[in-house]
């Protein structure tokens, strides 16, 4: 593997570091990096990867954009609304960087898939919201001997860490289980959709990421493998802590996760705002429409979906689902359509996505 006169030219700030060099820019351009979420921390993550000449980025997210994701998902913008999020990302990096391999899976990251995913990938990049996913990204690192470069934000604050990274004498650093052994009660710490955050902070936090990856990738300088760096964007400190090691943790199987979280069913699904639904309306996008309420309230109003009530649906009526994908399912305000899509997904349909507010949040904009 070398690299092209256009490559040189391109990576030209890079081959001139003495720490990088030609040596380390074949190293990136080598690398794999999956990069799980491409929402407010994927969007820096990819693009800066991308920059930099990682060869392959895998992204793994099955939403699509929304109106909500703007405020701090910068990879996206006004013409990308209603696609899928892997998508409008690939699109976008390869405008950016076209020397690149992007392997796009819509999908939810889950512990059915998440040995075969990480299989063909070097490190691993978390940019979800959730615990149950953390865990499993964790967990499935472990098994398969690949790094874990964690991010988190809520409204004011991010961390980022090094999970299960070689350290100096070999041997692998702290995992998430030694930071977190344990998951916080589900009603006690809210996601980024509940609590609300900053814009600009998962660009800062995610640009860690990146800077993380390449480091492992290169070998430059010393990644967080064992330290966790707090960063407050309200009064901008930052500190570093040691991760106790503790006593080795051995995973010999993936669990069920928003189980161990104490969660009833997944934390999140896929969903698509009204806004959004009226724009895949109003451009003739291809989706079908799943209405899940009764059919007396169908008779009163309805979106000329087509109706499984949400019992009938549950009791295993999905022969006749519209075969056309994506499935945007709703009820009369989100409750019962939530339902229905995390049942819809456990019996392993994909291109599933939940009407946010329901038929009262689209006509609230007719």
């Amino acid at each position: 593997m070398q690299l092209t006169p256009t490559e040189r030219q391109r990576y030209a700030r890079h081959l001139i570091l003495p720490q990088l060099g030609e040596e380390g820019q074949l190293k990136l351009k080598a690398a794999k990096v999956l990069v799980i979420g491409a929402g407010g921390l994927g969007s820096p993550l990819l693009q800066y990867l991308a920059a930099a000449g990682v060869g392959t980025i895998g992204i793994v997210d099955p939403d699509r954009v929304s109106h909500s994701n703007l405020q701090r998902q910068i990879i996206y913008g006004e013409s990308d609304l209603g696609e899928l999020k892997v998508e409008a990302a690939r699109k976008r990096i390869l405008d950016l960087n076209p020397h690149v391999n992007i392997v796009t899976h819509p999908v939810y990251f889950s512990r059915e898939n998440a040995m075969d995913l990480l299989a063909n990938y070097d490190v691993v990049a978390d940019g979800t919201d959730n615990f149950p996913t953390r865990y499993l990204v964790n967990d499935a690192c472990l098994l398969s001997g690949k790094p874990y470069v964690y991010g988190s934000i809520f409204r004011f604050e991010g961390q980022v860490s090094v999970f299960n990274g070689i350290q100096k004498d070999g041997s692998r650093g702290p995992n998430y289980r030694h930071l977190y052994p344990s998951p916080p009660p589900p009603d006690q710490v809210p996601n980024c959709a509940e609590g609300g955050v900053l814009g600009v902070l998962p660009g800062i936090i995610g640009s860690m990421q990146a800077n993380e990856v390449i480091k492992l990738i290169t070998g430059i300088g010393d990644p967080l493998v064992g330290r966790l760096l707090l960063f407050d964007a309200a009064y901008f400190t930052q500190r570093v802590l040691r991760i106790p090691a503790g006593a080795p943790i051995e995973i010999k199987e993936l669990i069920d996760y928003e189980q161990f979280c104490g969660l009833p069913a997944r934390e999140a699904i896929p969903t698509i705002d009204a806004a959004t639904y009226k724009l895949m309306k109003t451009e003739n996008r291809t989706y079908s429409l799943l209405d899940v309420r009764s059919a007396k309230e169908f008779q009163q109003d309805n979106l000329d979906g087509q109706l499984i009530p949400l019992d009938q649906l549950l009791a295993g009526d999905i022969d006749n689902l519209p075969d056309t994908r994506p499935l945007i399912v709703h009820c009369h305000s989100g409750a019962r359509s939530t339902r229905a899509v995390h049942y819809l997904l456990e019996q392993g349909l994909t291109q599933v996505y939940n009407l946010e507010g329901g038929i009262l949040a689209v006509r609230a904009i007719d």
